[in-house]
């Protein structure tokens, strides 16, 4: 299991902050952003989500392309 102290600090290491809001389950529970262009931002509801998104905007998608070309080779 992910823990986000980890993620933030792998985040951080990378020129991203994120941050954990309190809220309802229907509100995103993490924001997060890129140091030097504060303009590149998102937000997730779980810690494994964040993750993936931070990790997607610095490796321009490779995780979505990933997961597209698995499930044609095996879906």
């Amino acid at each position: 299991m992910l823990k986000i102290a980890e993620v933030r600090r792998w985040a951080k290491e990378k020129g991203y902050i994120i941050t954990k809001h309190s809220g309802s389950e229907e509100e995103a529970n993490y924001s997060w952003y890129k140091v030097s262009d504060p303009s590149i931002k998102g937000e997730a509801r779980s810690v494994s989500k964040v993750a993936t998104a931070v990790f997607n905007n610095m490796t321009d998608n490779r995780w979505v392309e990933y997961q597209e070309q698995y499930r044609k080779d095996h879906i």
